[in-house]
């Protein structure tokens, strides 16, 4: 069947009232149909005149929208927490739809990592749209800068996405713009280490171009990414590749910059209020998915569906409790750690900002370790600021400023295992300082690897970061960890469960539907001739 090309004006409803409160604007997007799906086709669906759009700066600046929202639904649904928590050893469940990424049993053909696979490309094809085909349908009167700056927030969510996609895949295609693979998507696979390259490629022009910003108590002026946020990702970036020095340079960038603030310690609040809907776009969040309050399945935050331990906590006929704490990150956590009251509901635990009130009962996990997720979730539509079943209101964050503090300590210590260097312990603990812990005086790498699993617990961090570690030392680090569960004893007795990871789990299969469609993605992979 012959492919129908046609460019569209994505059409946005209105976010959330802090995010979108002027406007309703119309986005640019590439939408490809044929006979078969390719992973170059995410697909737009409702659609204007191009003619009709970008008569002027507000709306250029509103171009980019739709990369904050609905092309992450589905990666964010599930294999952001399957992936990042469950593999991790952070939760555990029963549900066989989710628990083989935490017996490290998973298959290609898992519906989660097609989901995941098909929604950060989506993210892929819908920035090129942008960064192709903007410049050419503005009006005259639009300037240079405001235009630059649509790109390269565009090209900071296509290395978001990239950076995904390499940690969980590792080498993937390439792609700078969908239309030159319409007619023969048959595409080899690129590098890795080209792949870090292109985002680093993309992250230098974001710097150069994004706006600067100030980020103040207006949370409405904060939900676009600015040119320290992609200065904070590309730190991130050179962390994974172990490039210490430019990690740290681009870091202390940001630092010294006074952009981004601890939430609770250097502007009011505290950990556990990071993840409410009214602090969307606070001081500390340096990039995250902007969730709308339509009520528009696949445009709100579907975590709190899967978190949530109950229907009463949502009061949408959502709350599965699908995923739980493990009892290895509960035991974790050192005694006094504030972010543990933030992030795992045990029995007795009081939230005087959820529902109104509310106390946690007896045993409110769901999956046999008797403890329940805290972190995003926020409660019924009457008291969250909107949203309905599977479509909360709050933000998804995916780079928050305690996390550069942390990269910050790690790239100073490059790869030792010890530091007493002032830089890097004032930037651990200032984390620390927020969870209400003493300072350190000497930073181990054990020490480090900690901080980043409980600050950044339920976020789908903690097992890229165990993906970075000598695959030894990661594997022996998750077999030693308890993911088992509690029995109904008084008091209870643990029954045990340990898994072990091979060198190759840390990695995963392409989906097979993609493979059908483009065998290249298991040939070895082509150097990517960078222009």
């Amino acid at each position: 069947m012959k492919k129908e090309i046609t460019y569209r004006i994505m059409v946005m409803k209105r976010f959330s009232k802090t995010f979108y409160r002027a406007s309703a604007f119309t986005f640019l997007l590439l939408f490809i149909t044929s006979c078969e799906k390719e992973f170059l086709d995410r697909p737009p669906e409702d659609a204007y005149s191009l003619d009709e759009f970008y008569s002027s700066e507000a709306q250029v600046n509103a171009s980019t929208n739709i990369l904050y929202n609905a092309p992450w639904f589905q990666f964010a649904n599930t294999p952001m927490w399957a992936i990042g928590e469950l593999s991790s050893g952070n939760a555990r469940t029963w549900d066989d739809n989710s628990a083989d990424f935490m017996k490290f049993t998973v298959t290609n053909r898992k519906n989660h990592l097609a989901n995941g696979w098909s929604s950060l490309w989506s993210v892929v094809a819908q920035a090129n749209a942008v960064i192709n085909f903007l410049p050419d349908r503005v009006d005259a009167s639009v300037s240079q800068p405001v235009i630059d700056n649509a790109i390269g927030e565009a090209k900071f969510m296509r290395a978001m996405a990239y950076f995904y996609l390499v940690r969980i895949w590792g080498p993937v295609p390439i792609i700078e713009n969908n239309l030159d693979y319409v007619y023969n998507p048959q595409i080899n696979t690129n590098p890795v280490d080209d792949i870090y390259t292109f985002m680093e490629n993309d992250l230098m022009f974001a710097i150069d171009n994004c706006y600067s910003k100030n980020r103040g108590s207006n949370y409405s002026d904060n939900g676009h990414i600015s040119s320290g946020s992609a200065k904070a990702l590309l730190a991130k970036i050179y962390l994974y590749q172990r490039d210490y020095s430019q990690a740290r340079a681009y870091a202390e960038e940001v630092i010294n910059s006074g952009e981004f603030k601890l939430f609770g310690l250097e502007v009011p609040g505290s950990y556990n209020d990071l993840f409410d809907t009214k602090n969307n776009n606070n001081e500390e969040s340096i990039a995250a998915i902007q969730w709308s309050n339509t009520g528009e399945y696949g445009q709100g935050n579907p975590l709190q569906a899967m978190f949530a331990f109950t229907t009463a906590l949502t009061g949408t006929g959502d709350g599965w409790g699908a995923v739980s704490p493990s009892i290895d990150l509960t035991q974790s956590y050192e005694d006094g750690d504030l972010r543990r009251y933030g992030t795992i509901m045990e029995e007795g635990n009081e939230y005087p900002n959820l529902n109104g009130g509310y106390v946690v009962p007896e045993n409110p996990g769901t999956q046999g370790t008797n403890v329940a997720i805290k972190k995003y979730v926020v409660g019924k539509p009457e008291y969250n600021g909107g949203g309905s079943s599977q479509n909360a209101a709050n933000n998804t964050y995916l780079l928050r400023y305690a996390d550069l503090l942390l990269i910050h300590a790690e790239a100073i210590m490059a790869g030792a295992e010890s530091t007493t260097d002032g830089a890097a312990l004032a930037s651990v603990n200032k984390v620390r300082e927020r969870a209400g812990l003493e300072p350190l005086e000497v930073l181990t790498k054990e020490q480090l690897l900690h901080e980043r699993r409980v600050e950044l617990a339920f976020e789908g961090e903690y097992f890229y970061d165990l993906g970075r570690l000598d695959r030894s030392e990661a594997i022996a680090i998750i077999s030693a960890q308890e993911r088992g569960t509690y029995s109904n004893d008084d008091p209870p007795v643990i029954y045990s469960e340990n898994f072990t990871p091979s060198a190759d789990d840390f990695t995963f299969a392409y989906p097979p539907v993609e493979v059908q469609k483009n065998p290249l993605l298991e040939a070895d992979p082509v150097p990517y001739n960078f222009n």
